[in-house]
């Protein structure tokens, strides 16, 4: 099972799953941001979770720009996407909850 961790290198939560997770690959969503094909297929699973409201980048959109849509904002702003997002292929977790953790640590 090969597994890809998808965020921030910069955030606290990724760095967290980084360490427990040391064999998964990292990809920085700010460097080789998600395909249109990838923002639809994690769209598909999280849905309007997958837009983290309580970032800074959020708040620092104007009222007008919140409501673009959801895959043309992750489109423009990667940072936007909640994180950590890790998947194997088959399955995708968002966030470094302890349920998470429990499922990529068994």
């Amino acid at each position: 099972m090969t597994l890809t961790i998808m965020g921030l290198k910069t955030c606290d939560t990724c760095r967290k799953a980084i360490r427990a997770l040391p064999d998964a690959t990292f990809r920085d969503i700010r460097t080789q941001p998600l395909t249109a094909a990838e923002r639809a297929a994690f769209w598909e699973i999280f849905g309007d979770k997958l837009i983290n409201r309580a970032s800074s980048t959020w708040r620092n959109l104007t009222p007008g720009q919140q409501t673009i849509a959801p895959d043309t904002l992750l489109a423009e702003h990667p940072a936007l996407m909640k994180r950590p997002l890790i998947t194997d292929s088959t399955t995708a977790t968002l966030g470094w909850t302890p349920a998470q953790q429990a499922q990529w640590l068994d």
